[in-house]
């Protein structure tokens, strides 16, 4: 089947899920004359992968059409939405397909989903947002310590007595990591005013201490860079509002966190576009998603997950 490319391709929900129900048919398909029936692993993520290389090639072609037209971010946010849930919604039906979903891989692939989904909105923003690059470790490790070092070379005391300060210095360093320290988060992105750190987060597991600690000590060091930093958390699940985890990096003072609606709200403050809204009149999981796969979530009470 052709696929029309225009603005009105983000409402195209039922053309777009049957465009990519035949591509997945067809990659099903393939996997079968190639693996045998136990290599399911290796069959799903052959289907993933062409159920991806699909939407990228109808994204690439909307950003192109978009371009020779000079769409406006708004029209093309709608339509790169919609592509991207329909793909959605094929991709976790056929892998269901070969590989039965259990909690643990669904609840991790909805989490998987969901970011890069909401990261749309940051790439193509209405408000005048602009992403940047984050620091590396190493570029902030060595000018916190070019800053101390000059600091202490400044002080009226014996070369013997400056030499211990930084000696101890370093071992605090030490101390704080024997390694590199990862200062990505999800996405960066700048205003006029401030930059933002936002890491996207789908809900909070049982066992979130490292992650959460290595949260805490990220946003420490950006706050302590004195350019305007402010790191925001961002979660889809609202019922984590309570979680430990998350109360405790919102009560962190260095840590700005919302859940469920409240994460939708940030988003449309910072980009312009209500997703939120989007997510309501477009996602409907239940209607969308194959009668056996969405009874076979039910089932196994998986269509928590299916809450944005």
């Amino acid at each position: 089947m052709n696929i029309v490319i225009d603005k009105n391709i983000g409402r195209e929900k039922t053309v777009l899920l049957e465009y990519f129900r035949n591509r997945s048919k067809e990659s099903l398909q393939d996997t079968k004359e190639a693996y045998g029936e136990t290599q399911y692993k290796k069959r799903s993520s052959v289907i993933n992968q062409k159920v991806n290389e699909t939407k990228e090639q109808l994204i690439s072609t909307i950003l192109q059409k978009a371009r020779k037209e000079h769409w406006g971010n708004e029209d093309i946010l709608n339509c790169l939405l919609m592509v991207t849930y329909t793909s959605y919604v094929s991709m976790l039906e056929f892998r269901n397909t070969v590989w039965p979903y259990e909690y643990m891989a669904f609840s991790r692939r909805i989490g998987e989903l969901w970011e890069p989904f909401c990261k749309l909105c940051f790439e193509y923003p209405v408000n005048d947002i602009s992403l940047f690059v984050p620091p590396l470790f190493s570029e902030v490790k060595n000018t916190m310590t070019q800053e101390i070092v000059e600091y202490i070379d400044s002080l009226s005391i014996s070369i013997g007595q400056k030499q211990e300060l930084k000696r101890y210095y370093n071992k605090v360093w030490g101390l704080v990591t024997s390694g590199e320290i990862k200062m990505e988060l999800d996405c960066h992105f700048k205003t006029s005013t401030f930059q933002y750190n936002i890491d996207f987060k789908s809900g909070f597991g049982s066992n979130e201490k490292g992650n959460t600690n290595r949260l805490l000590l990220v946003a420490t060091i950006y706050k302590n860079l004195e350019k305007n930093y402010k790191c925001v958390l961002l979660v889809r699940s609202e019922e984590d509002r309570n979680n430990n985890y998350f109360q405790t990096l919102k009560n962190s003072g260095i840590w700005e966190a919302h859940c469920g609606k409240e994460s939708y709200k940030k988003i449309f403050e910072f980009t312009g576009f209500d997703v939120g809204g989007w997510i309501n009149d477009n996602i409907l999981w239940e209607r969308d998603l194959d009668v056996d796969f969405f009874r076979h979530l039910k089932g196994n009470k998986l269509e928590q997950y299916l809450v944005w």
